[in-house]
Protein backbone atom coordinates (compact mmCIF):
# COMPACT_ATOMS: atom_id res chain seq x y z
CA UNK A 1 0.00 0.00 0.00
CA UNK A 2 2.63 2.83 0.82
CA UNK A 3 5.53 1.14 -1.05
CA UNK A 4 8.51 2.37 -0.82
CA UNK A 5 9.34 5.45 0.81
CA UNK A 6 10.36 8.23 -0.57
CA UNK A 7 12.92 9.79 2.31
CA UNK A 8 13.11 13.50 1.23
CA UNK A 9 8.78 12.76 0.96
CA UNK A 10 8.57 11.35 4.54
CA UNK A 11 10.82 14.74 5.65
CA UNK A 12 8.16 16.66 4.47
CA UNK A 13 5.38 14.48 6.10
CA UNK A 14 7.17 14.72 9.16
CA UNK A 15 7.68 18.75 9.16
CA UNK A 16 4.43 19.24 8.41
CA UNK A 17 2.39 16.76 10.90
CA UNK A 18 4.82 17.20 13.96
CA UNK A 19 8.13 19.52 13.50
CA UNK A 20 6.35 22.68 12.72
CA UNK A 21 4.62 22.21 16.04
CA UNK A 22 7.08 22.40 17.93
CA UNK A 23 8.99 25.72 16.39
CA UNK A 24 9.72 24.22 12.96
CA UNK A 25 13.05 23.40 13.76
CA UNK A 26 15.02 19.37 14.30
CA UNK A 27 18.49 18.41 15.35
CA UNK A 28 19.74 16.11 12.53
CA UNK A 29 20.47 13.46 15.12
CA UNK A 30 16.65 13.58 16.22
CA UNK A 31 15.35 13.21 12.35
CA UNK A 32 18.13 10.40 11.79
CA UNK A 33 16.57 8.72 14.43
CA UNK A 34 12.79 9.01 13.30
CA UNK A 35 13.53 8.37 9.74
CA UNK A 36 14.98 5.08 10.76
CA UNK A 37 11.45 3.99 12.59
CA UNK A 38 10.54 3.73 8.03
CA UNK A 39 13.99 1.94 7.41
CA UNK A 40 15.75 4.82 6.40
CA UNK A 41 19.69 5.28 6.98
CA UNK A 42 21.53 8.37 7.97
CA UNK A 43 23.15 9.10 4.84
CA UNK A 44 19.33 9.09 3.05
CA UNK A 45 18.27 11.56 5.56
CA UNK A 46 21.31 13.42 5.22
CA UNK A 47 21.56 13.87 1.35
CA UNK A 48 17.45 14.75 1.68
CA UNK A 49 17.53 17.45 3.93
CA UNK A 50 20.42 19.08 1.91
CA UNK A 51 18.70 19.22 -1.31
CA UNK A 52 15.82 20.52 0.83
CA UNK A 53 18.12 23.03 1.74
CA UNK A 54 19.42 23.37 -1.71
CA UNK A 55 15.40 24.03 -2.98
CA UNK A 56 14.79 26.31 -0.26
CA UNK A 57 12.63 24.69 1.82
CA UNK A 58 14.75 24.54 5.43
CA UNK A 59 17.70 26.46 6.14
CA UNK A 60 20.73 25.09 8.66
CA UNK A 61 22.23 26.62 11.80
CA UNK A 62 25.21 25.37 13.70
CA UNK A 63 25.00 25.18 17.86
CA UNK A 64 28.47 23.82 18.68
CA UNK A 65 28.74 20.70 16.51
CA UNK A 66 25.18 19.96 16.05
CA UNK A 67 23.34 20.90 13.10
CA UNK A 68 19.77 22.19 13.44
CA UNK A 69 17.16 22.31 10.38
CA UNK A 70 14.24 25.07 10.20
CA UNK A 71 11.93 26.04 7.84
CA UNK A 72 12.10 28.83 5.48
CA UNK A 73 9.31 31.35 5.16
CA UNK A 74 8.52 29.44 2.13
CA UNK A 75 8.48 26.35 3.94
CA UNK A 76 6.24 27.35 6.90
CA UNK A 77 3.97 28.93 3.85
CA UNK A 78 3.82 25.43 2.31
CA UNK A 79 3.09 23.73 5.29
CA UNK A 80 0.48 26.02 6.53
CA UNK A 81 -1.28 26.10 3.27
CA UNK A 82 -0.96 21.88 2.82
CA UNK A 83 -2.37 20.89 6.60
CA UNK A 84 -5.55 23.42 5.90
CA UNK A 85 -6.07 21.15 3.04
CA UNK A 86 -5.16 17.73 4.53
CA UNK A 87 -7.02 18.36 7.44
CA UNK A 88 -10.67 20.16 5.81
CA UNK A 89 -13.00 17.38 5.94
CA UNK A 90 -15.75 19.16 4.40
CA UNK A 91 -15.83 20.69 0.84
CA UNK A 92 -16.09 24.57 0.67
CA UNK A 93 -19.05 26.80 -0.38
CA UNK A 94 -18.63 28.56 -3.22
CA UNK A 95 -19.47 31.75 -4.17
CA UNK A 96 -20.03 31.48 -8.04
CA UNK A 97 -17.15 33.26 -9.20
CA UNK A 98 -13.98 31.82 -11.30
CA UNK A 99 -10.74 32.67 -11.44
CA UNK A 100 -8.49 32.72 -14.35
CA UNK A 101 -5.25 33.03 -15.08
CA UNK A 102 -3.47 33.61 -18.40
CA UNK A 103 0.10 34.11 -19.22
CA UNK A 104 2.39 34.09 -22.37
CA UNK A 105 5.82 33.63 -21.16
CA UNK A 106 8.66 33.60 -23.02
CA UNK A 107 10.01 30.22 -25.11
CA UNK A 108 13.29 31.18 -22.94
CA UNK A 109 11.73 31.08 -19.95
CA UNK A 110 10.46 27.62 -20.62
CA UNK A 111 11.59 26.94 -17.46
CA UNK A 112 9.75 29.26 -15.62
CA UNK A 113 6.73 28.35 -17.12
CA UNK A 114 7.11 24.77 -16.25
CA UNK A 115 7.81 25.24 -12.46
CA UNK A 116 4.55 27.63 -12.69
CA UNK A 117 2.64 25.02 -14.04
CA UNK A 118 3.81 22.62 -11.39
CA UNK A 119 2.65 25.10 -8.73
CA UNK A 120 -0.92 25.68 -10.27
CA UNK A 121 -1.77 21.91 -10.59
CA UNK A 122 -0.75 21.51 -6.67
CA UNK A 123 -2.49 25.29 -6.04
CA UNK A 124 -5.78 23.18 -7.41
CA UNK A 125 -5.89 25.02 -10.80
CA UNK A 126 -7.05 23.19 -13.97
CA UNK A 127 -6.24 23.94 -17.47
CA UNK A 128 -9.61 25.12 -20.37
CA UNK A 129 -6.74 25.71 -22.93
CA UNK A 130 -3.14 26.24 -23.03
CA UNK A 131 -2.04 28.94 -21.55
CA UNK A 132 -5.60 29.12 -19.59
CA UNK A 133 -5.70 28.30 -15.77
CA UNK A 134 -9.35 28.00 -14.02
CA UNK A 135 -10.05 27.65 -10.45
CA UNK A 136 -13.05 27.97 -8.30
CA UNK A 137 -11.51 28.90 -5.09
CA UNK A 138 -10.30 31.85 -3.81
CA UNK A 139 -6.19 31.77 -4.42
CA UNK A 140 -5.86 35.59 -4.84
CA UNK A 141 -2.61 35.18 -2.22
CA UNK A 142 -1.40 32.30 -3.61
CA UNK A 143 -1.49 33.49 -7.23
CA UNK A 144 0.56 37.20 -5.84
CA UNK A 145 2.97 35.00 -4.51
CA UNK A 146 3.48 33.14 -7.65
CA UNK A 147 4.10 36.25 -9.73
CA UNK A 148 6.45 38.09 -7.40
CA UNK A 149 8.33 34.80 -6.76
CA UNK A 150 8.95 33.93 -10.59
CA UNK A 151 9.45 37.46 -11.38
CA UNK A 152 6.26 36.93 -14.12
CA UNK A 153 4.11 40.06 -13.75
CA UNK A 154 4.77 41.32 -17.31
CA UNK A 155 3.32 37.83 -19.01
CA UNK A 156 0.29 37.30 -16.66
CA UNK A 157 -2.88 38.15 -16.50
CA UNK A 158 -5.35 37.27 -13.68
CA UNK A 159 -9.40 37.48 -13.71
CA UNK A 160 -12.11 36.85 -11.85
CA UNK A 161 -14.86 36.28 -14.03
CA UNK A 162 -18.62 34.43 -14.14
CA UNK A 163 -19.31 31.63 -16.36
CA UNK A 164 -22.34 32.51 -18.73
CA UNK A 165 -22.24 29.22 -20.86
CA UNK A 166 -23.26 27.94 -23.64
CA UNK A 167 -22.41 24.77 -21.35
CA UNK A 168 -22.81 24.13 -17.50
CA UNK A 169 -20.38 24.56 -14.45
CA UNK A 170 -20.25 21.10 -13.85
CA UNK A 171 -19.64 20.10 -17.60
CA UNK A 172 -17.05 23.05 -17.43
CA UNK A 173 -15.20 20.99 -14.43
CA UNK A 174 -15.38 17.78 -16.50
CA UNK A 175 -13.35 19.00 -19.08
CA UNK A 176 -10.74 20.64 -17.03
CA UNK A 177 -10.09 17.66 -14.54
CA UNK A 178 -10.66 14.30 -13.88
CA UNK A 179 -12.66 13.76 -11.24
CA UNK A 180 -13.53 9.99 -12.38
CA UNK A 181 -10.05 9.19 -11.74
CA UNK A 182 -9.73 10.99 -8.46
CA UNK A 183 -13.00 9.38 -7.06
CA UNK A 184 -10.89 6.09 -8.12
CA UNK A 185 -8.00 6.74 -6.06
CA UNK A 186 -10.75 8.01 -3.31
CA UNK A 187 -11.84 4.62 -3.30
CA UNK A 188 -8.47 2.92 -3.18
CA UNK A 189 -7.34 4.62 -0.10
CA UNK A 190 -11.01 4.00 1.16
CA UNK A 191 -9.96 -0.11 0.59
CA UNK A 192 -6.47 0.28 1.74
CA UNK A 193 -7.69 2.13 4.83
CA UNK A 194 -11.06 1.00 6.60
CA UNK A 195 -9.58 -2.39 7.34
CA UNK A 196 -6.52 -1.40 8.67
CA UNK A 197 -7.92 1.47 11.01
CA UNK A 198 -10.20 -1.54 12.18
CA UNK A 199 -7.32 -3.80 13.16
CA UNK A 200 -5.62 -0.65 14.97
CA UNK A 201 -8.39 0.54 16.51
CA UNK A 202 -8.82 -3.23 18.14
CA UNK A 203 -5.16 -3.40 18.61
CA UNK A 204 -5.37 -0.23 20.26
CA UNK A 205 -8.60 -1.13 23.01
CA UNK A 206 -6.30 -4.30 23.94
CA UNK A 207 -3.05 -1.93 24.46
CA UNK A 208 -1.16 -3.62 21.30
CA UNK A 209 -0.07 -0.75 19.92
CA UNK A 210 3.26 1.24 20.89
CA UNK A 211 3.45 4.03 20.62
CA UNK A 212 6.38 3.56 17.92
CA UNK A 213 4.10 1.83 15.87
CA UNK A 214 1.21 4.64 16.26
CA UNK A 215 4.03 7.27 14.94
CA UNK A 216 4.94 5.11 12.08
CA UNK A 217 0.99 4.22 11.29
CA UNK A 218 0.09 8.02 12.18
CA UNK A 219 2.94 9.16 9.42
CA UNK A 220 2.24 7.04 6.76
CA UNK A 221 -1.84 7.88 7.28
CA UNK A 222 -0.82 11.55 6.81
CA UNK A 223 2.15 10.65 4.01
CA UNK A 224 -0.79 8.91 1.70
CA UNK A 225 -3.55 10.60 2.22
CA UNK A 226 -1.47 13.93 1.26
CA UNK A 227 -0.83 12.60 -2.13
CA UNK A 228 -4.10 14.24 -2.89
CA UNK A 229 -3.24 17.55 -2.54
CA UNK A 230 -1.47 17.02 -6.19
CA UNK A 231 -4.70 15.82 -7.72
CA UNK A 232 -7.77 16.79 -5.97
CA UNK A 233 -8.22 20.47 -7.18
CA UNK A 234 -10.19 20.68 -4.01
CA UNK A 235 -13.78 21.80 -5.83
CA UNK A 236 -16.20 23.12 -3.75
CA UNK A 237 -19.35 21.08 -3.14
CA UNK A 238 -21.55 22.82 -5.93
CA UNK A 239 -19.28 21.56 -8.84
CA UNK A 240 -18.99 17.87 -7.21
CA UNK A 241 -20.46 15.03 -8.34
CA UNK A 242 -23.25 13.08 -6.41
CA UNK A 243 -21.35 9.81 -5.37
CA UNK A 244 -18.11 11.89 -4.66
CA UNK A 245 -15.60 9.66 -2.50
CA UNK A 246 -13.56 12.50 -0.99
CA UNK A 247 -15.57 13.16 1.72
CA UNK A 248 -15.71 9.98 3.27
CA UNK A 249 -12.16 9.10 2.80
CA UNK A 250 -11.52 12.63 4.85
CA UNK A 251 -14.04 11.55 7.64
CA UNK A 252 -11.72 7.36 7.68
CA UNK A 253 -8.33 9.71 7.43
CA UNK A 254 -10.19 11.91 10.52
CA UNK A 255 -11.03 8.65 12.93
CA UNK A 256 -7.78 7.02 11.82
CA UNK A 257 -6.09 10.26 12.85
CA UNK A 258 -7.22 10.65 16.45
CA UNK A 259 -7.09 7.39 16.93
CA UNK A 260 -3.10 7.61 16.83
CA UNK A 261 -2.81 11.40 17.54
CA UNK A 262 -1.78 11.05 21.13
CA UNK A 263 0.80 7.78 21.34
CA UNK A 264 2.59 8.94 18.10
CA UNK A 265 3.12 12.60 19.53
CA UNK A 266 4.48 11.10 22.41
CA UNK A 267 6.89 8.88 20.16
CA UNK A 268 7.59 11.93 18.90
CA UNK A 269 8.19 14.23 21.58
CA UNK A 270 10.33 11.45 23.56
CA UNK A 271 12.87 11.65 20.66
CA UNK A 272 12.75 15.31 20.12
CA UNK A 273 13.41 15.97 23.43
CA UNK A 274 16.98 14.78 23.52
CA UNK A 275 18.51 17.45 21.22
CA UNK A 276 15.94 20.32 20.77
CA UNK A 277 14.10 22.42 23.05
CA UNK A 278 10.68 20.63 24.34
CA UNK A 279 9.52 24.28 25.10
CA UNK A 280 9.55 25.47 21.98
CA UNK A 281 6.09 23.83 21.17
CA UNK A 282 3.56 25.62 20.09
CA UNK A 283 1.30 25.74 22.97
CA UNK A 284 -2.03 26.13 20.84
CA UNK A 285 -1.36 23.12 19.07
CA UNK A 286 -3.45 20.30 20.34
CA UNK A 287 -2.40 17.00 19.07
CA UNK A 288 -5.66 14.93 20.18
CA UNK A 289 -8.25 17.46 18.70
CA UNK A 290 -6.15 18.76 15.34
CA UNK A 291 -7.54 22.57 15.07
CA UNK A 292 -8.29 21.44 11.48
CA UNK A 293 -10.15 18.61 11.78
CA UNK A 294 -13.59 20.54 12.30
CA UNK A 295 -16.69 18.93 10.75
CA UNK A 296 -18.91 22.06 10.36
Amino acid sequence: MNGNLNTRSMIFTIYGDYIRHYGSEIWIGSLIRLLKEFGHNEQSVRAAISRMSKQGWVMARKEGNKSYYFLTERGTDRMDEAAKRIFKLKPDKWDDEWRMLIYSIPEEKRHLRDELRQELIWSGFGTISNSCWITPNSLDKEVNSLINKYGISEYVHFFTARYEGPEENVRLVRKCWDLTGINEKYQQFLSDYQQEYHNAKNKFQSNGLSDAECFVQRTKLVHEYRKFLFIDPGLPEDLLPEKWLGSPAASLFSDYYKLLAEPASRFFEEVFQEGNVLENKNLEYDFFKHPLLIKE
